[in-house]
């Protein structure tokens, strides 16, 4: 294959729909508004000093919440697409996290600046004509837009969430309380878990399924969908954690040559795309740095990718124009990426 022309970086992006996120725009807003939804789960509401419009988001979108310099950590919105003049956030607490979300609770207030980047979405809301929506925990967030505007567009739609308790489950009351037909919550403490099996017993070719939630769900999710014979890509999911992978494609080290510096650097069986990118000086955004976030996707002009994220669906990986170089490697002796 002949090699692409290297651009300058002012020559715009040359994967389509593909933005690095060192090239995204990084806003201060303030929050307005803090208030907890329940034990240990606190909703931010954050807008422009100024008043302006926000960017607009879809349903599914995330942003990149940057607290100090040290602490950058993605949240879903879960307001009203519709409403551009601010984003909504719900943090759930974890003191046995990476102290990203304690820190958040602990020194964001009402009247505090925060940086941002974003919105982007990784788990994008598709027009069809039946959904089924599963939630487990604080992945609620994510699906209460989807369901909102599920139900704005007419669409036939159900809801299964479920928790430790009611009481510990954000938007729980208001959801119940607003679609008490559609909507089903599976308190653990007092009903048992969801059966996972049976919300999926009856699969439906018009039917897209979207999940969001703790570990244990989604792999019960994937694996009813899977004995079920759900359609490929009918279900969508969004994951906190990283899948388990065997050993990657290729095991030798392979070069990856950065088209906006002119380098080329080599990466060893033992280095990520990323590590080794940032020692030869070039700027790469990343958080989880497990595949999760999606906050170091990068444009891949060429070669053969070993997809090894969490977050790009079946068809986005098969278009191999994309990677996140934190955990995901060449399938083969050379990459060119768009840095």
């Amino acid at each position: 294959m002949a090699p692409c022309p290297k651009p300058s970086a002012a020559a715009g992006l040359s994967v389509p729909g593909v933005t690095p996120a060192h090239l995204e725009e990084e806003r201060t807003l303030v929050v307005t508004e803090r208030r907890e939804l329940v034990p240990g789960i606190v909703a931010f509401t954050l807008a422009a000093a100024d008043g302006s419009e926000l960017p607009l988001w879809q349903p599914g979108a995330h942003i990149d919440l940057i607290v100090g310099d040290d602490v950058v950590r993605q949240y879903s919105l879960c307001g009203d697409p519709a409403d551009r003049s601010s984003y909504r956030v719900a943090v759930l607490r974890e003191d046995d996290g990476r102290g990203g979300s304690t820190r958040i609770h602990e020194e964001l207030f009402a009247g505090e600046q925060v940086q941002i980047r974003g919105p982007r979405n990784h788990f994008a809301f598709e027009v069809a004509p039946r959904y089924r929506f599963i939630a487990g925990g604080i992945g609620i967030t994510a699906i209460l837009p989807m369901v909102r505007t599920a139900a704005a567009r007419g669409a036939e739609w159900s809801l299964a969430y479920g928790g430790k308790s009611v009481a510990g489950m954000a938007f729980a009351a208001e959801l119940a309380r607003e679609f008490p037909d559609r909507v089903a919550l599976f308190p653990s403490a007092s009903t048992g878990r969801m059966d996972v099996a049976a919300q999926l017993a009856a699969p439906d070719p018009v039917t897209d399924v979207y999940c969001c939630g703790p570990q244990a769900l989604m792999d019960a999710v994937e694996a009813a969908a899977g004995t079920a014979g759900w359609l490929p890509g009918a279900v969508r999911m969004e994951r906190f954690v990283p899948r388990e992978l065997g050993a990657p494609v290729w095991q030798e080290p392979f070069e990856v040559d950065l088209l906006l510096s002119g380098q080329v650097v080599t990466v060893t069986p033992d280095t990520t795309v990323l590590e080794a990118c940032r020692g030869a000086g070039a700027l790469v955004l990343s958080s989880c740095e497990t595949g999760t976030c999606g906050t170091c996707e990068t444009p891949v002009l060429e070669g053969a990718i070993d997809h090894r994220d969490s977050v790009l669906t079946a068809d986005e990986q098969a278009a191999g124009d994309r990677m996140m170089i934190c955990v995901s490697r060449a399938a083969g002796p050379r990459l060119t990426l768009e840095l």
